[in-house]
């Protein structure tokens, strides 16, 4: 109580004046300044209303929370605001990549209180809800690398060790006529309507063809505001775009020199109300920001075709360098966290990463897992995300089949139409450790596969996934890799002085030709046209045959 406080200080201490405060700045804008002193703030009840920080590492309560109430809930929300890793607002266990030691713990929320008994009354709460209260159990899993295969001269494409793009080239942002860009504004409307064959999904666009921004609509664009939301959006990614200089004239010369397309309606490019003036301000938006990405793109990966070597694939290699944190040994390995609820389970996980010849020559339910004695390191998890969670993420259904798959053909045709050649497969990880391209799309293949005979080594990047939604090809910079990359082997060749080194990629579609042939190439791609463009598909039996077909016929 306040007042009885200010009462008992009054009575008790009258050395101390009681004035009231009207020239001070608020503590809680100053608790947020970089160069802030204060660490420790002393509130009532109100304290935690209508505040905001980022820096809020502990929280002592006293006779505050004693009932269950949703003021309590709001109070714990402050320790979730975490700004993340270049603004992500997510801890860093969500996130790819090594993270510095100690980071978690920088990252908990700390409460402390005094006769306040709301947190049993929320676990209580939580587990009546069937929601998990304690923190999963964490096994760490360590891999097998066959150190043979390390030593057959395999070789991956890098950036040469220490240089950095964003670190050595000033990248100035000017109209490039030879880039493309086009965004989907278009408003689409789904609808699930029942017919006599079953269910049929119908989708209708607002808008179907791309559209230009004609001359005479540039006037109703804020060219300055443009520029400003350019220079956040800049910031945004800085950690990617750090070397990116934006001069103010920039955005207006890129949509006069660049062909920039919009899928939208008439009214977005030819504005006719504000409300339309404002959709085009977006449009403009959209585009410059989706071509400074490109631009980025391009730019770096020019760079990188002038640098990029081939390193040989060792023990230290990033995709072989994840690794359990607070664990002594320096071995790559998983970490499975498993419910502790779950006891049945864990046990039975716990015997199995004990018994190595189990572990990593069989597969069975407990931990589902696919022991491949062609890919680089055994096992690799297989996804079980009712019960069992990895760390990186466990291989998907459609990741599964293909590595299955490719483990048939090979046990039946290395000793027929692969007599003579050796096939090696890693598990290509996603930023922070994988081999990427197109920076800032962040598209990291799922497999690297190496075909080896006495001519050198075909390294085959591949991806399977689903492209129902897929952009249309010649937009789609993911599936066109396949036509970037022998340019970039023989950059490579050069700069090494090798040429027995050839670099391919190839998607491999979980969507059903016949579904795909509809919305793909206007409806004119037959399966042929597909495989052409390096698209084969799951439902083709033969599919991982057509792969090393095309591959070894183009080396």
């Amino acid at each position: 109580d306040t007042a009885e406080f200010k009462k008992l200080v009054e009575e008790n201490a009258a050395e101390i004046v009681l004035e009231q405060d009207v020239i001070s700045g608020s503590l809680f804008e100053r608790i947020n300044r970089p160069d802030s002193t204060l660490y420790v703030l002393i509130g009532a009840r109100k304290f935690m209303e209508g505040w905001n920080s980022w820096r809020v590492a502990s929280m002592g309560l006293l006779n505050i929370g004693r009932q269950e109430g949703s003021q309590i809930i709001q109070l714990f929300g402050r320790g979730v605001r975490l700004k993340g890793k270049d603004m992500s607002l997510k801890r860093s266990a969500a996130l790819d990549g090594q993270h510095p030691p100690y980071l978690r713990l920088l990252e908990t929320l700390n409460i402390f209180a005094v006769r306040a008994n709301y947190m049993a009354q929320f676990r209580d709460y939580l587990e009546r809800e069937g929601v998990e209260v304690e923190p999963a159990i964490e096994l760490p899993l360590f891999v097998w690398a066959n150190e043979q295969f390390l030593q057959r001269g395999l070789v991956v494409p890098r950036p040469p060790e220490g240089r950095d793009f964003a670190a050595e080239v000033p990248l100035l942002l000017e109209p490039d006529p030879g880039l493309r860009v086009q965004v989907d504004l278009s408003v689409r409307v789904q609808a699930v309507e029942s017919t006599e064959e079953g269910l049929h999904e119908v989708e209708v666009r607002s808008a179907q063809s791309p559209r230009s921004i004609p001359r005479e609509s540039w006037a109703f664009v804020d060219w300055q505001q443009v520029y400003l939301e350019l220079l956040a959006y800049k910031e945004r990614k800085s950690e990617k775009l750090k070397n990116l200089i934006i001069r103010p004239e920039a955005p207006r010369q890129i949509i006069e020199k660049v062909p920039c397309t919009v899928v939208a309606e008439e009214t977005v490019v030819r504005p006719r109300s504000l409300a339309d003036r404002t959709r085009l301000q977006e449009a403009v938006t959209h585009l410059l920001c989706r071509y400074v990405d490109r631009f980025y793109q391009v730019r770096r990966e020019q760079w990188e075709k002038r640098t990029m070597v081939y390193r040989p694939l060792d023990k230290n290699d990033p995709n072989l360098g994840f690794r359990p944190q607070d664990v002594r040994e320096e071995k790559a390995g998983y970490v499975v966290k498993v419910p502790r609820s779950e006891q049945e389970l864990i046990k039975a996980v716990q015997q199995l990463l004990e018994d190595q010849r189990q572990l990593y020559q069989q597969e069975n339910a407990e931990l589902p897992r696919i022991n491949f004695d062609r890919h680089i390191y055994v096992p690799l998890l297989v996804e079980q995300t009712d019960k069992i969670q990895a760390i990186p993420p466990a291989l998907n259904p459609d990741e599964a089949r293909f590595v299955r798959d490719l483990r048939n053909y090979w046990n039946a045709e290395k000793d027929k139409s692969l007599a003579g050649k050796e096939i090696f497969l890693l598990r290509n990880l996603t930023r922070g450790y994988g081999i990427g391209f197109f920076e800032g799309r962040g598209f990291y293949p799922d497999f690297i596969l190496w075909i080896i005979d006495q001519s050198g080594q075909r390294i085959v990047f591949i991806e399977p996934h689903g492209m129902l939604h897929a952009k249309a090809y010649l937009h789609d910079e993911k599936v066109r890799l396949h036509e970037r990359l022998p340019e970039l082997a023989k950059e490579i060749g050069k700069r090494c002085n090798r040429n027995d080194v050839s670099l391919d990629a190839f998607i491999i579609s979980t969507t059903p030709y016949d579904i795909l042939h509809e919305h793909y190439g206007a409806g004119t791609w037959d399966r042929e046209r597909f495989a052409q463009k390096h698209i084969l598909f799951f439902e083709e039996d033969n599919y991982i045959e057509k792969l090393f077909t095309m591959v070894l016929k183009n080396a």
